[in-house]
């Protein structure tokens, strides 16, 4: 189905798309399992019609009364995973927004590690925007907020859990070879030839991660207010729960449908 107006531009299964502002489509929502998303930063990126680059009163403020509308369609035992990234001229922004939702009244439950691309023992892996600096290291790094209303929401460890590296572990701390994967993910993009659809996407694999953690169940709801190009659905649809994205753009729109809908 293609973008023509504002509304609903596709409703396939358990998969939504809507196109329109978030903050008119939220207060027609309810009892969200699962949030999981990523808000543009303000730091002028180049999307397709939106300007990203607010007075930083206006940026916050409006920013303010996202989280709290989240705060309000999300279930009492659900989780919020916020995904924010940096940069070197605003190196604390995820730590103001990770406040915001604080003040809104959600309880920090876990602080992830995004890590994009790392080097040990002098082998690189993964992929990272170079910066052309002689006072600022390369950002190779985001943080993943996991919120909830009470701190003490149960989360399913396993399903995102690793194989013990350590065979004797077998038994002495579990009957089963998973370990609880921790707080830092590397999750790597993939090396892509074409153009990137969405300047600021990330990898499928990181709602799948969130939502993996957060119990996976047929009937849970996912929301991705800020949807793109279809991340969040992708990996809802590869899960097989219900998933629905809000994107003000018609262009990722369209991008999301086509991309959900390709065989």
């Amino acid at each position: 189905m293609k973008c023509t107006n504002k509304g609903i531009n596709f409703l396939e299964n358990k998969l939504k798309v809507i196109c329109g502002d978030c903050l008119e489509i939220m207060p027609t929502i309810s009892n969200v399992d699962v949030v999981v998303t990523s808000p543009v930063y303000n730091l002028n990126i180049k999307y397709n019609t939106y300007k990203d680059d607010l007075a930083f009163c206006d940026y916050w403020n409006w920013i303010d009364v996202v989280i709290k509308n989240i705060y309000k369609v999300l279930k009492d035992n659900g989780s919020f995973f916020l995904n924010v990234g940096s940069s070197c001229k605003e190196p604390c922004l995820h730590m103001k927004m990770c406040q915001l939702a604080i003040n809104a009244g959600f309880i920090l439950q876990n602080n992830i590690v995004w890590v994009k691309s790392i080097t040990v023992n002098e082998v690189s892996s993964g992929h990272f925007k170079p910066i052309n600096s002689k006072r600022y290291l390369n950002d190779q790094h985001e943080s993943i907020f996991h919120f909830t209303k009470t701190g003490n929401v149960p989360i399913d460890r396993l399903a995102i859990g690793v194989k013990y590296a350590d065979k004797s572990n077998l038994g002495r701390y579990s009957d089963v070879d998973l370990r609880c994967r921790g707080n830092t993910w590397f999750i790597p993009y993939k090396t892509v030839q074409k153009k990137k659809e969405h300047p600021a996407g990330f990898p499928i694999e990181l709602p799948e991660m969130c939502i993996k953690l957060a119990g996976v169940k047929s009937d849970m709801v996912v929301l991705d207010p800020f949807l793109g190009c279809g991340s969040s659905l992708l990996a809802c649809k590869k899960l097989g729960v219900n998933g629905i994205g809000i994107e003000l753009d018609q262009t990722y729109c369209q991008m999301a449908v086509e991309n959900l809908t390709e065989k």
